[in-house]
């Protein structure tokens, strides 16, 4: 038997509130998927690879860590979308023209041109959607989601890029006690 069977009823009030915050969940989710698939059938990639053009072509040539400032998402996860897009020779890795010590990803002829195929992102409009609410809403809705993956224990884990394959990369948990592991 599955473990549905040791539930306690919920009240009324908050079984609406649970739908509701599934059924929100589920159109975020759904506007993500479709987004993705579009990039995928019309330019050949995935649509975090396209968000990641996307804010190349809006930003022009910038660091791993600005990327992942932009695309507010985790450096490692950037980096991994980065090595894709290098391997198909979509962008490239540079020194910066202001700084030679810097190593800046910049867009190349391939991906511009594959830019100019390529539908809108959903994260860009779901970022978009964020920055309008109201603080308190916005701050509200950060409380919610935090205590959320908290108590679904997923809060170890480095956060990729939307419907990006993963890759073998320990979480942040697994990181941290690796690296007290080394230190003892």
């Amino acid at each position: 038997m599955g473990s549905h069977t040791n539930r306690t009823p919920a009240s009324p009030d908050v079984s609406g509130e649970v739908r509701a915050a599934m059924d929100g969940v589920r159109r975020l989710v759904r506007l993500l998927r479709v987004s993705a698939r579009a990039s995928e059938r019309l330019v050949g990639i995935s649509g975090a690879q396209l968000f990641i053009l996307q804010e190349l072509a809006e930003s022009g040539p910038c660091s791993i860590n600005t990327l992942a400032e932009r695309t507010l998402t985790h450096q490692s996860s950037v980096s991994v979308v980065v090595t894709r897009l290098i391997e198909q020779g979509l962008v490239s890795r540079r020194r910066s023209d202001e700084d030679g010590r810097r190593v800046e990803v910049a867009l190349e002829p391939k991906g511009r041109a594959l830019i100019r195929e390529a539908p809108p992102m959903a994260q860009a409009r779901l970022i978009s959607g964020l920055r309008g609410l109201e603080p308190g809403v916005r701050a509200g809705l950060v409380q919610g989601l935090d205590a959320w993956v908290r108590a679904l224990g997923l809060d170890g884990d480095v956060a990729p890029l939307f419907f990006e394959e993963e890759t073998s990369r320990p979480s942040r948990r697994r990181k941290s006690q690796e690296h007290t592991d080394e230190e003892t």
